[in-house]
């Protein structure tokens, strides 16, 4: 009777993981026209909505250029884009339509504007071997806080169930090229991202998520690559961030810098970071990035049982930052948070970085507000170096402002008074098998401890 069970139980499930869609909706039966003078919005949108009333199934996008304004998903349906077809968002910003969803976090108490957008839909795929190109390029940045209002992101979704988007080429979004705010169950695989031309063009946003996974992206930000969030109090839980290759000007990796929730049960390894190969513009950061792995607090919330391993690190200024700030911005306009937030519980391992920026790493606390219980192993890091003695005194004068409530950045003191980690504010921090080698002579000391143990 038990091998049995088991058969059957196999059986079950492969079978919920063999895709079980129903009919094909080619959205040139809807009108869909292969010419980006002309929009195809309407057309695609009717395929979409039949599909989903007849009980899903599959849209099929064929080869094709096809332009098109916002666009909104639906239950059960299976975007496809087939090889060589191409949807391009309108460079008007009156062919998207302004949503508004019931989900109450910082950045969606206004209208907001995208490319393809699913609010509470579940059981939806986007895959193929096509691509997705934003044109961000024509929405010239007006504000400070314009993403998402006057720049359109490319795809979100907000508290979805069972999302999946496989092997597809996502290029040029307004801002933000994905954001996943509030979801559950996100599988990302095996797709390209390139987002290198306007202003906050992260590569992926997963916001107060929980159970994803993340896989096989390649991915060239001009902004941040792959970014954990927390602008709501629900935590990002339950992460896993394997095998990917990221460029970016800013934080390869980061868990933050909304921290309202925080970040529990993240595993993150296998990551490539290296500089891009197109270095013609740059938007935000540093020509060669600004870190690989940026751990934040800053907004109260917490982190804990986080794990990052096995990193490949070409360039980056400051290689790894840790940071509990107190920046208390609230996720509603006009709130504030009353606490400081918290880090315990961080293991940092494996990580062999080459040509790096003299600055330093850190792991930094505030007074009476310690990071605590940190492990950093086996970490090689190979920079410039060339700091002379005369420097020390600047440097330690600028280190010594605590910087409590500004935004958190790995290169946010200029170079530390150690060559490898500063450590300020910390408890129960272990360092085991850490080199930090240099390629010209640096009169700072490889560590430097303040109130630390």
């Amino acid at each position: 009777m038990r091998k049995i069970h088991f058969l059957v139980t196999g059986l079950a499930l492969l079978l919920t993981a063999l895709p079980l869609w129903g009919n094909d909706y080619n959205i040139r039966d809807f009108g869909a026209v292969s010419d980006t003078c002309v929009l195809s919005t309407t057309a695609l949108q009717a395929a979409i909505d039949r599909c989903a009333k007849e009980g899903g199934g599959r849209v099929v996008v064929p080869t094709g250029s096809y332009k098109i304004g916002s666009i909104e998903l639906r239950s059960d349906v299976h975007l496809y884009l087939e090889n060589g077809a191409t949807l391009y968002g309108s460079t008007s910003l009156a062919d998207y339509k302004p949503m508004r969803s019931s989900y109450v976090s910082l950045r969606t108490q206004t209208q907001t504007v995208q490319l393809i957008y699913a609010d509470s839909v579940e059981r939806v795929t986007i895959d193929g071997e096509g691509t997705i190109d934003g044109r961000g390029r024509a929405f010239v940045k007006q504000s400070w806080n314009d993403e998402g209002i006057t720049r359109p992101h490319l795809l979100r979704f907000i508290q979805c169930r069972d999302i999946t988007v496989r092997g597809i080429t996502l290029r040029n979004s307004g801002c933000w090229m994905q954001h996943y705010l509030a979801c559950d169950n996100v599988r990302i695989e095996g797709i390209v991202v390139q987002n290198r031309n306007n202003y906050n063009n992260d590569a992926l946003d997963i916001d107060g998520c929980h159970n994803v996974l993340v896989r096989g992206l390649m991915a060239d930000s001009d902004d941040d690559g792959i970014t954990l969030k927390s602008t709501s109090p629900r935590l990002c839980e339950n992460i896993r961030i394997a095998d990917c290759v990221v460029s970016s000007h800013c934080n390869a990796v980061k868990l933050g810098t909304e921290t309202n929730g925080g970040f529990r049960n993240i595993s993150i390894s296998g990551i490539v970071v290296k500089p891009s190969d197109d270095q013609r513009e740059k938007f935000f950061g540093q020509w060669i990035g600004s870190s690989a792995l940026s751990l934040e607090i800053v907004d109260g919330g917490v982190m804990e049982n986080v794990s990052v391993s096995d990193f490949t690190v070409e360039g980056t200024e400051a290689p790894i930052f840790v940071r509990l700030g107190n920046r208390a911005r609230g996720y509603r306009e006009g709130q504030r948070v009353e606490q400081v937030g918290r880090i315990s519980g961080v293991s940092i391992s494996r990580f062999m970085v080459h040509n790096a920026g003299r600055m330093g790493c850190s792991v930094t606390g505030l007074p009476g507000h310690p990071v605590e219980n940190v492990w950093v192993s086996d970490v090689t890091i190979h920079h410039q170096g060339g700091v002379e003695e005369s420097a020390l005194d600047e440097i330690r004068r600028q280190a010594a402002d605590e910087k409590e409530a500004e935004y958190p950045e790995a290169t946010m003191w200029g170079d530390l008074p150690a060559k490898g980690f500063f450590v300020r504010h910390a408890r129960n921090v272990r360092f085991d098998n850490v080199r930090i080698l240099t390629a010209h002579p640096d009169a700072r000391p490889e560590m430097v401890c303040e109130d630390a143990e």
